[in-house]
């Protein structure tokens, strides 16, 4: 039993690993162009925060038997960071003051969770209390990707929904669900079975709309769209709004 829990323990680092360098593809985009577009860089401050967390539940004077959930998590956190600093530099003015905001609150978060367990807390109630933080978070990352969902079944297109994406989605999840269940922690099992099952919805999709990888959809988002960097599309609404008022001002002077 401690050799699978381990070994699930292993592979879900591994499947982790690739969810968290997955969006290298957005931010060479970034670099690239020296700017952030219509990016959000909402999804990687908020992936930090539950890295963080998890990374902080992880510790063996938090919980026991989850030093895995913590090497992962920790490594997961300084690689968000580090998107986080580049969507800093590359965003803009408004965007960037906004976002520093966002990440003010997300580290005194966290910062509040630790001080609390590690003060106030002892024993079993320090590890309810920062599993219960760590598994609220893990449920909001997992559940991230609805609106893609939501998307590929409103265009009956999965081109913004790549399969590896997905597939690994569900492999993560389901690494840390079993993980949990062989450890008899269900502050690792329930957000992650979570996450099993909301990947396998996704692989579920993709399956249904695989013969279908454009068209609509390129009407539906003109702009490419990422599961863990999602386009504002609110501003290209907009924009396309503010487009609409100054043709209609043209016409009317124009008569």
């Amino acid at each position: 039993m401690e050799i699978a829990h381990f070994l699930f323990g292993v592979f879900g680092n591994v499947t982790a690993l690739f969810l968290f360098l997955a969006p290298t593809i957005t931010f060479r985009r970034i670099i690239r162009s020296k700017s952030t577009e219509l990016f959000s860089g909402i999804p990687y401050v908020m992936t930090m925060l539950n890295c963080l967390l998890s990374a902080w539940y992880g510790m063996p004077f938090v919980s026991k038997n989850n030093l895995l959930v913590s090497t992962i998590n920790g490594t997961g956190a300084v690689i968000e960071m580090v998107y986080v600093l580049t969507f800093i530099i590359y965003a803009t003015k408004k965007d960037r003051v906004k976002f520093i905001g966002l990440l003010t609150l997300v580290l005194t978060t966290f910062g509040g969770v630790a001080f609390v367990s590690l003060v106030l807390l002892h024993g079993k109630s320090r590890e309810i209390f920062s599993g219960f933080a760590a598994a609220i978070f893990s449920i909001i990352m997992y559940g991230s990707p609805l609106s893609i969902m939501r998307t590929v079944i409103k265009t009956k297109s999965v081109e913004f929904m790549p399969f590896f994406l997905s597939l690994f989605v569900f492999l993560c999840g389901t690494s840390w669900f079993v993980f949990g269940l062989l450890g008899a922690d269900l502050f690792v099992a329930v957000p992650n079975g979570v996450g099993c099952g909301l990947g396998a919805l996704q692989l579920i999709l993709y399956f249904i709309y695989r013969n279908n990888k454009g068209g609509e959809a390129k009407k539906v988002i003109p702009v490419h769209s990422m599961q863990m960097g999602i386009a504002k599309l609110h501003q290209q609404k907009k924009q396309l709004d503010a487009d609409k008022v100054s043709a209609a001002v043209k016409v009317s002077r124009c008569r």
